[in-house]
Protein backbone atom coordinates (compact mmCIF):
# COMPACT_ATOMS: atom_id res chain seq x y z
CA UNK A 1 0.00 0.00 0.00
CA UNK A 2 0.94 3.48 -0.52
CA UNK A 3 2.05 5.43 2.55
CA UNK A 4 -0.81 8.36 2.73
CA UNK A 5 -0.82 10.94 5.53
CA UNK A 6 -3.65 14.02 6.13
CA UNK A 7 -3.95 16.92 8.45
CA UNK A 8 -5.44 15.15 11.54
CA UNK A 9 -6.63 18.25 13.33
CA UNK A 10 -9.64 20.56 12.06
CA UNK A 11 -8.08 23.67 9.49
CA UNK A 12 -7.70 26.80 11.13
CA UNK A 13 -5.57 28.75 13.89
CA UNK A 14 -5.11 26.89 17.32
CA UNK A 15 -2.08 25.32 20.08
CA UNK A 16 -0.93 22.85 17.78
CA UNK A 17 -1.86 20.75 14.42
CA UNK A 18 -1.29 17.57 13.66
CA UNK A 19 0.02 15.82 10.58
CA UNK A 20 -0.32 12.15 10.33
CA UNK A 21 1.13 9.45 8.12
CA UNK A 22 0.62 5.76 7.32
CA UNK A 23 2.37 3.28 5.45
CA UNK A 24 5.81 1.39 5.39
CA UNK A 25 7.52 4.66 3.93
CA UNK A 26 6.54 6.97 7.08
CA UNK A 27 9.98 6.80 8.81
CA UNK A 28 11.81 6.87 5.76
CA UNK A 29 10.02 10.26 4.69
CA UNK A 30 10.11 11.47 8.61
CA UNK A 31 14.02 11.22 8.24
CA UNK A 32 14.20 13.14 5.37
CA UNK A 33 12.41 15.97 7.01
CA UNK A 34 12.86 15.79 10.64
CA UNK A 35 15.81 16.91 12.59
CA UNK A 36 15.86 15.80 16.36
CA UNK A 37 17.38 18.14 18.98
CA UNK A 38 18.88 15.40 20.23
CA UNK A 39 20.34 14.16 17.03
CA UNK A 40 19.51 10.85 17.33
CA UNK A 41 17.95 8.42 14.83
CA UNK A 42 15.53 6.24 14.71
CA UNK A 43 13.48 8.00 17.20
CA UNK A 44 12.40 5.92 19.83
CA UNK A 45 9.04 3.64 19.81
CA UNK A 46 6.10 5.31 21.09
CA UNK A 47 8.00 8.54 22.36
CA UNK A 48 7.23 12.46 21.59
CA UNK A 49 10.88 13.75 20.38
CA UNK A 50 11.43 17.56 19.95
CA UNK A 51 13.27 18.64 16.77
CA UNK A 52 12.96 20.90 13.72
CA UNK A 53 11.54 19.72 10.69
CA UNK A 54 13.63 20.81 7.28
CA UNK A 55 12.86 21.48 3.72
CA UNK A 56 16.44 20.73 2.65
CA UNK A 57 18.46 22.98 4.87
CA UNK A 58 15.82 25.67 5.54
CA UNK A 59 13.86 25.43 8.95
CA UNK A 60 10.02 25.22 8.10
CA UNK A 61 8.94 24.77 11.81
CA UNK A 62 9.74 23.25 15.20
CA UNK A 63 7.89 20.30 16.06
CA UNK A 64 7.41 17.20 18.39
CA UNK A 65 7.60 13.65 16.24
CA UNK A 66 6.66 10.58 17.20
CA UNK A 67 6.83 7.02 15.30
CA UNK A 68 4.52 4.66 16.21
CA UNK A 69 5.99 1.44 14.48
CA UNK A 70 3.62 -1.77 12.66
CA UNK A 71 1.60 -3.29 14.25
CA UNK A 72 1.03 -1.06 17.59
CA UNK A 73 -0.90 1.95 15.82
CA UNK A 74 -4.04 3.10 14.84
CA UNK A 75 -3.68 1.48 11.57
CA UNK A 76 -1.10 -1.34 11.92
CA UNK A 77 1.20 -0.03 9.64
CA UNK A 78 3.84 2.40 10.91
CA UNK A 79 2.60 5.85 11.61
CA UNK A 80 4.09 8.86 12.41
CA UNK A 81 2.61 12.38 13.76
CA UNK A 82 3.96 15.87 13.56
CA UNK A 83 2.98 18.28 16.10
CA UNK A 84 3.74 21.51 14.66
CA UNK A 85 2.62 25.34 15.45
CA UNK A 86 -1.27 25.62 14.76
CA UNK A 87 -2.38 27.56 11.85
CA UNK A 88 -3.58 27.00 8.16
CA UNK A 89 -0.27 27.56 6.16
CA UNK A 90 1.64 26.26 8.13
CA UNK A 91 -0.15 22.92 8.71
CA UNK A 92 -0.74 22.94 4.77
CA UNK A 93 3.35 23.71 4.50
CA UNK A 94 4.40 20.66 6.27
CA UNK A 95 1.33 18.76 4.62
CA UNK A 96 2.90 19.61 1.51
CA UNK A 97 6.39 18.62 2.80
CA UNK A 98 5.60 14.89 3.04
CA UNK A 99 3.87 14.62 0.10
CA UNK A 100 6.95 16.11 -1.85
CA UNK A 101 8.81 13.33 -0.19
CA UNK A 102 6.63 10.18 -1.21
CA UNK A 103 3.13 10.33 0.70
CA UNK A 104 0.48 10.11 -0.89
CA UNK A 105 -3.13 12.30 0.45
CA UNK A 106 -5.39 10.55 2.76
CA UNK A 107 -8.88 10.13 1.52
CA UNK A 108 -11.91 10.65 3.94
CA UNK A 109 -11.43 7.98 6.36
CA UNK A 110 -8.44 5.95 4.77
CA UNK A 111 -6.57 5.58 8.14
CA UNK A 112 -9.72 4.10 9.69
CA UNK A 113 -10.13 2.02 6.75
CA UNK A 114 -6.68 0.20 6.84
CA UNK A 115 -7.62 -0.79 10.18
CA UNK A 116 -10.75 -2.46 9.29
CA UNK A 117 -8.66 -3.89 6.44
CA UNK A 118 -5.47 -5.03 8.55
CA UNK A 119 -7.91 -6.65 10.66
CA UNK A 120 -7.35 -4.18 14.02
CA UNK A 121 -11.58 -3.18 13.66
CA UNK A 122 -14.24 -4.85 12.52
CA UNK A 123 -16.73 -2.54 10.07
CA UNK A 124 -19.04 -1.44 12.83
CA UNK A 125 -16.01 -0.54 15.29
CA UNK A 126 -14.96 1.56 12.36
CA UNK A 127 -17.86 3.48 11.97
CA UNK A 128 -18.19 3.66 15.67
CA UNK A 129 -15.20 6.21 15.31
CA UNK A 130 -16.91 8.39 13.39
CA UNK A 131 -20.07 8.49 15.18
CA UNK A 132 -17.70 9.20 18.29
CA UNK A 133 -16.15 12.23 16.48
CA UNK A 134 -19.40 13.44 15.54
CA UNK A 135 -21.00 12.83 18.78
CA UNK A 136 -22.97 16.16 19.64
CA UNK A 137 -24.04 14.85 23.69
CA UNK A 138 -23.47 12.47 26.16
CA UNK A 139 -25.80 9.72 24.99
CA UNK A 140 -24.24 9.59 21.71
CA UNK A 141 -20.69 9.66 23.23
CA UNK A 142 -22.24 5.93 25.15
CA UNK A 143 -23.57 4.64 22.37
CA UNK A 144 -20.32 5.22 19.77
CA UNK A 145 -17.77 4.34 22.66
CA UNK A 146 -19.95 0.78 23.31
CA UNK A 147 -20.18 -0.02 19.65
CA UNK A 148 -16.42 0.91 19.44
CA UNK A 149 -15.71 -2.01 22.29
CA UNK A 150 -17.61 -4.20 20.10
CA UNK A 151 -20.88 -4.23 21.87
CA UNK A 152 -22.96 -4.24 18.61
CA UNK A 153 -20.10 -6.66 16.90
CA UNK A 154 -21.09 -9.14 19.98
CA UNK A 155 -24.25 -9.03 19.67
CA UNK A 156 -24.58 -9.70 15.61
CA UNK A 157 -21.67 -12.64 16.11
CA UNK A 158 -23.71 -13.91 18.83
CA UNK A 159 -26.99 -14.09 16.90
CA UNK A 160 -24.50 -15.59 13.64
CA UNK A 161 -23.79 -17.97 15.77
CA UNK A 162 -27.10 -18.83 16.16
CA UNK A 163 -27.42 -18.85 12.30
CA UNK A 164 -24.63 -20.93 11.84
CA UNK A 165 -26.23 -23.41 14.10
CA UNK A 166 -29.94 -23.68 12.10
CA UNK A 167 -27.50 -23.88 8.85
CA UNK A 168 -25.85 -26.51 10.12
CA UNK A 169 -29.44 -28.83 10.74
CA UNK A 170 -30.55 -27.96 7.12
CA UNK A 171 -27.17 -28.94 5.87
CA UNK A 172 -27.52 -31.71 7.37
CA UNK A 173 -31.13 -32.94 6.57
CA UNK A 174 -29.75 -31.99 2.78
CA UNK A 175 -26.42 -33.80 2.39
CA UNK A 176 -26.99 -36.61 4.68
CA UNK A 177 -30.76 -37.88 4.22
CA UNK A 178 -29.99 -41.30 4.74
CA UNK A 179 -28.68 -41.03 8.25
CA UNK A 180 -30.31 -38.34 9.60
CA UNK A 181 -34.17 -37.92 9.31
CA UNK A 182 -36.02 -35.24 8.85
CA UNK A 183 -37.84 -35.18 11.80
CA UNK A 184 -34.62 -35.09 13.75
CA UNK A 185 -32.70 -32.67 11.17
CA UNK A 186 -35.26 -29.70 11.19
CA UNK A 187 -37.54 -30.55 14.49
CA UNK A 188 -37.59 -26.97 15.85
CA UNK A 189 -35.57 -25.00 13.18
CA UNK A 190 -38.85 -22.85 11.95
CA UNK A 191 -39.75 -21.83 15.49
CA UNK A 192 -35.98 -21.07 16.00
CA UNK A 193 -35.59 -19.36 12.86
CA UNK A 194 -38.95 -16.89 14.21
CA UNK A 195 -37.09 -16.59 17.02
CA UNK A 196 -33.49 -15.09 15.97
CA UNK A 197 -35.76 -12.50 13.32
CA UNK A 198 -37.95 -11.35 16.30
CA UNK A 199 -34.31 -10.65 18.22
CA UNK A 200 -33.07 -9.14 15.25
CA UNK A 201 -36.48 -6.49 14.84
CA UNK A 202 -36.41 -6.64 18.69
CA UNK A 203 -32.74 -4.78 18.45
CA UNK A 204 -33.72 -2.26 16.04
CA UNK A 205 -35.24 0.96 17.28
CA UNK A 206 -34.99 3.82 14.70
CA UNK A 207 -36.38 6.87 16.65
CA UNK A 208 -34.25 5.68 19.69
CA UNK A 209 -31.37 5.70 17.89
CA UNK A 210 -31.94 9.09 15.98
CA UNK A 211 -32.26 10.72 19.05
CA UNK A 212 -28.85 9.42 20.06
CA UNK A 213 -27.75 10.58 16.91
CA UNK A 214 -29.34 13.49 16.24
CA UNK A 215 -30.74 14.56 19.47
CA UNK A 216 -34.42 15.77 20.43
CA UNK A 217 -36.15 18.09 18.31
CA UNK A 218 -39.41 20.59 19.39
CA UNK A 219 -41.12 22.90 17.77
CA UNK A 220 -42.57 26.08 19.77
CA UNK A 221 -45.57 26.65 18.13
CA UNK A 222 -48.67 29.47 18.92
CA UNK A 223 -50.16 32.82 17.67
CA UNK A 224 -48.36 35.38 17.46
CA UNK A 225 -46.96 37.40 20.37
CA UNK A 226 -48.11 34.69 22.80
CA UNK A 227 -44.13 34.37 24.13
CA UNK A 228 -42.47 31.48 22.35
CA UNK A 229 -39.79 33.95 21.67
CA UNK A 230 -38.94 35.10 24.88
CA UNK A 231 -39.68 30.99 26.15
CA UNK A 232 -36.76 30.12 23.74
CA UNK A 233 -34.19 32.69 25.00
CA UNK A 234 -35.02 31.72 28.59
CA UNK A 235 -34.20 28.15 27.95
CA UNK A 236 -30.78 28.48 26.39
CA UNK A 237 -30.08 31.85 28.20
CA UNK A 238 -29.35 34.20 25.71
CA UNK A 239 -31.03 36.71 23.65
CA UNK A 240 -31.61 34.33 20.24
CA UNK A 241 -34.83 35.18 19.15
CA UNK A 242 -36.07 38.58 18.41
CA UNK A 243 -38.58 39.62 20.96
CA UNK A 244 -40.82 42.83 20.40
CA UNK A 245 -44.35 43.67 21.13
CA UNK A 246 -45.18 43.85 17.58
CA UNK A 247 -47.08 40.71 16.47
CA UNK A 248 -45.18 39.07 13.34
CA UNK A 249 -42.14 39.61 14.45
CA UNK A 250 -40.47 36.02 13.96
CA UNK A 251 -41.38 35.73 10.45
CA UNK A 252 -38.57 32.60 9.93
CA UNK A 253 -37.66 29.61 11.94
CA UNK A 254 -35.25 30.62 15.07
CA UNK A 255 -33.05 27.26 16.11
CA UNK A 256 -30.97 26.88 19.05
CA UNK A 257 -29.71 24.23 21.24
CA UNK A 258 -30.48 23.08 24.49
CA UNK A 259 -27.81 20.55 26.35
CA UNK A 260 -29.44 18.98 29.13
CA UNK A 261 -27.33 15.89 31.27
CA UNK A 262 -25.89 14.56 28.17
CA UNK A 263 -28.95 14.96 25.96
CA UNK A 264 -29.28 18.03 23.02
CA UNK A 265 -32.96 18.99 22.56
CA UNK A 266 -33.10 21.00 19.38
CA UNK A 267 -35.70 24.08 19.90
CA UNK A 268 -37.17 25.83 16.88
CA UNK A 269 -39.10 28.84 17.80
CA UNK A 270 -41.72 29.14 14.70
CA UNK A 271 -43.56 31.79 13.10
CA UNK A 272 -47.16 33.00 15.03
CA UNK A 273 -49.81 31.24 13.61
CA UNK A 274 -52.30 33.40 12.16
CA UNK A 275 -54.62 34.13 8.97
CA UNK A 276 -52.52 37.11 7.88
CA UNK A 277 -52.16 38.81 4.28
CA UNK A 278 -48.47 39.51 4.78
CA UNK A 279 -46.89 37.53 1.81
CA UNK A 280 -43.46 37.10 3.71
CA UNK A 281 -45.11 36.30 7.00
CA UNK A 282 -47.43 33.65 5.16
CA UNK A 283 -43.92 31.79 4.19
CA UNK A 284 -43.13 31.80 7.60
CA UNK A 285 -46.42 30.49 8.51
CA UNK A 286 -45.90 27.67 6.16
CA UNK A 287 -42.23 26.90 7.41
CA UNK A 288 -44.03 26.45 10.99
CA UNK A 289 -46.07 24.19 10.14
CA UNK A 290 -43.48 21.87 7.84
CA UNK A 291 -41.62 22.20 11.39
CA UNK A 292 -44.59 21.10 13.82
CA UNK A 293 -44.64 17.78 10.74
CA UNK A 294 -40.91 17.25 11.55
CA UNK A 295 -40.61 17.84 15.13
CA UNK A 296 -40.55 14.81 18.00
CA UNK A 297 -42.56 17.08 20.06
CA UNK A 298 -44.48 20.07 19.87
CA UNK A 299 -44.55 23.03 22.71
CA UNK A 300 -48.07 25.01 22.12
CA UNK A 301 -47.74 28.26 23.68
CA UNK A 302 -50.92 29.45 25.19
CA UNK A 303 -51.43 32.80 26.77
CA UNK A 304 -52.10 31.66 30.92
CA UNK A 305 -53.54 35.32 31.61
CA UNK A 306 -56.46 35.27 28.71
CA UNK A 307 -59.23 33.87 26.70
CA UNK A 308 -58.54 30.77 24.05
CA UNK A 309 -58.85 32.28 20.43
CA UNK A 310 -59.89 30.89 17.46
CA UNK A 311 -56.10 30.67 16.31
CA UNK A 312 -55.57 28.83 19.59
CA UNK A 313 -58.60 26.27 19.17
CA UNK A 314 -57.20 25.11 15.57
CA UNK A 315 -53.81 24.51 17.01
CA UNK A 316 -55.23 22.74 19.59
CA UNK A 317 -57.24 20.19 17.28
CA UNK A 318 -54.04 20.10 15.00
CA UNK A 319 -51.77 18.51 18.03
CA UNK A 320 -54.71 15.99 19.46
CA UNK A 321 -52.31 13.23 17.85
CA UNK A 322 -49.48 14.34 18.33
CA UNK A 323 -46.26 13.93 21.35
CA UNK A 324 -47.07 17.37 22.71
CA UNK A 325 -46.73 19.78 25.86
CA UNK A 326 -49.29 22.47 26.26
CA UNK A 327 -47.47 25.74 27.97
CA UNK A 328 -49.58 28.12 29.85
CA UNK A 329 -47.29 31.37 29.76
CA UNK A 330 -47.29 34.42 31.49
CA UNK A 331 -48.22 32.88 35.01
CA UNK A 332 -46.69 35.39 36.89
CA UNK A 333 -49.58 36.90 35.97
CA UNK A 334 -53.26 36.19 36.78
CA UNK A 335 -54.61 33.10 36.00
CA UNK A 336 -57.17 32.74 33.06
CA UNK A 337 -56.80 30.19 31.47
CA UNK A 338 -57.20 26.85 33.56
CA UNK A 339 -55.81 22.74 33.27
CA UNK A 340 -59.22 21.72 33.45
CA UNK A 341 -60.96 23.44 30.97
CA UNK A 342 -57.98 22.86 28.28
CA UNK A 343 -57.80 18.73 29.32
CA UNK A 344 -61.58 18.92 28.02
CA UNK A 345 -60.97 20.01 24.85
CA UNK A 346 -57.37 17.41 24.43
CA UNK A 347 -57.41 14.90 27.07
CA UNK A 348 -54.71 13.50 28.31
CA UNK A 349 -52.19 15.99 26.86
CA UNK A 350 -50.02 17.44 29.49
CA UNK A 351 -49.91 21.14 30.95
CA UNK A 352 -47.46 22.92 32.44
CA UNK A 353 -47.19 26.99 33.53
CA UNK A 354 -44.26 28.74 32.50
CA UNK A 355 -43.01 32.47 32.96
CA UNK A 356 -39.79 33.56 32.12
CA UNK A 357 -40.17 36.00 34.76
CA UNK A 358 -40.01 33.04 37.02
CA UNK A 359 -37.01 30.73 36.46
CA UNK A 360 -37.76 28.10 38.71
CA UNK A 361 -40.98 27.71 36.48
CA UNK A 362 -39.19 26.25 33.34
CA UNK A 363 -37.74 23.06 35.49
CA UNK A 364 -40.84 21.22 34.86
CA UNK A 365 -40.29 22.05 31.22
CA UNK A 366 -37.10 20.90 30.56
CA UNK A 367 -37.49 17.78 32.97
CA UNK A 368 -40.39 16.68 30.29
CA UNK A 369 -38.31 17.54 27.54
CA UNK A 370 -35.13 15.32 28.94
CA UNK A 371 -37.69 12.39 29.89
CA UNK A 372 -38.47 12.39 26.13
CA UNK A 373 -34.92 12.94 24.41
CA UNK A 374 -33.55 10.15 26.97
CA UNK A 375 -32.73 6.36 25.51
CA UNK A 376 -32.16 3.27 27.28
CA UNK A 377 -28.48 2.30 27.45
CA UNK A 378 -29.54 -1.25 26.05
CA UNK A 379 -30.15 0.26 22.49
CA UNK A 380 -28.11 -2.67 21.01
CA UNK A 381 -28.06 -1.29 17.35
CA UNK A 382 -27.79 2.70 16.60
CA UNK A 383 -26.69 3.34 13.06
CA UNK A 384 -29.26 3.32 10.32
CA UNK A 385 -26.78 0.77 8.01
CA UNK A 386 -26.92 -1.32 11.10
CA UNK A 387 -30.62 -1.89 11.49
CA UNK A 388 -31.43 -1.92 7.62
CA UNK A 389 -29.18 -4.96 7.16
CA UNK A 390 -30.50 -6.54 10.68
CA UNK A 391 -34.16 -6.14 9.23
CA UNK A 392 -33.00 -7.40 5.85
CA UNK A 393 -31.84 -10.77 7.62
CA UNK A 394 -35.09 -11.11 9.92
CA UNK A 395 -36.61 -10.75 6.19
CA UNK A 396 -35.20 -13.75 4.77
CA UNK A 397 -35.15 -15.56 8.11
CA UNK A 398 -39.66 -15.43 7.97
CA UNK A 399 -38.97 -16.51 4.59
CA UNK A 400 -37.34 -19.39 5.46
CA UNK A 401 -39.37 -20.81 8.23
CA UNK A 402 -42.25 -20.17 5.47
CA UNK A 403 -40.26 -21.94 2.87
CA UNK A 404 -39.73 -24.92 5.27
CA UNK A 405 -42.91 -26.30 4.46
CA UNK A 406 -42.17 -26.69 0.43
CA UNK A 407 -38.42 -26.82 0.04
CA UNK A 408 -35.50 -27.64 2.86
CA UNK A 409 -33.43 -25.99 -0.31
CA UNK A 410 -34.90 -22.83 -0.52
CA UNK A 411 -35.03 -22.26 3.05
CA UNK A 412 -31.07 -23.04 3.23
CA UNK A 413 -31.14 -20.27 0.29
CA UNK A 414 -33.37 -17.89 2.71
CA UNK A 415 -30.65 -18.43 5.66
CA UNK A 416 -27.87 -17.85 3.77
CA UNK A 417 -28.64 -14.65 2.68
CA UNK A 418 -29.73 -13.85 6.29
CA UNK A 419 -25.94 -14.61 7.28
CA UNK A 420 -24.61 -12.53 4.43
CA UNK A 421 -27.03 -9.47 5.88
CA UNK A 422 -25.28 -10.32 9.33
CA UNK A 423 -22.02 -10.46 7.94
CA UNK A 424 -22.10 -6.84 6.09
CA UNK A 425 -22.76 -5.12 9.61
CA UNK A 426 -19.40 -6.35 10.95
CA UNK A 427 -17.44 -6.47 7.20
CA UNK A 428 -16.66 -9.95 7.62
CA UNK A 429 -18.11 -10.05 3.47
CA UNK A 430 -18.17 -6.64 1.81
CA UNK A 431 -18.42 -5.55 -1.14
CA UNK A 432 -15.98 -2.32 -2.49
CA UNK A 433 -18.89 -0.31 -2.93
CA UNK A 434 -19.85 -0.92 0.48
CA UNK A 435 -16.54 0.26 2.04
CA UNK A 436 -16.60 3.27 0.16
CA UNK A 437 -20.05 4.53 0.73
CA UNK A 438 -18.94 3.90 4.75
CA UNK A 439 -15.85 5.31 4.80
CA UNK A 440 -17.15 8.62 2.37
CA UNK A 441 -18.83 10.01 4.83
CA UNK A 442 -15.68 10.31 7.71
CA UNK A 443 -13.33 13.00 7.71
CA UNK A 444 -9.75 13.41 6.41
CA UNK A 445 -7.17 12.38 8.69
CA UNK A 446 -9.24 9.83 10.37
Amino acid sequence: MTTIAALATPPGEGGIAIIRMSGSMSEAILAKIFRPLSGHLPLEDHRLTLGMLMRENTCVDECMAVVMRAPRSYTRETVVELQVHGGIYLARTVLALCLENGASLAAPGEFTRRAFLNGRLDLSQAESVMALIAARGEQARQAALRDLEGGASAFIQDLSSRLYDLQAGLAAALDYPEEISDEEALADLKPRMLSLAEDLDSACHEREARLIREGLYAALVGKPNVGKSSLLNALIGEEKAIVTSIPGTTRDLVEADLHLEGTVIHLTDTAGQRDTPDIVEQMGVERARRSMERADVILLVLDGSGDLTGDDRVLLQEIRDRDCLILLSKSDLPEHLTESALHELVPGIPVLRVSVRMPDTLKSLKEALLERARVTDTLTLSQPRHMDAARRAARHLRQAAEAMEISVDLASLETDAAQSALAEITGDSVEEKLLDRVFSTFCVGK
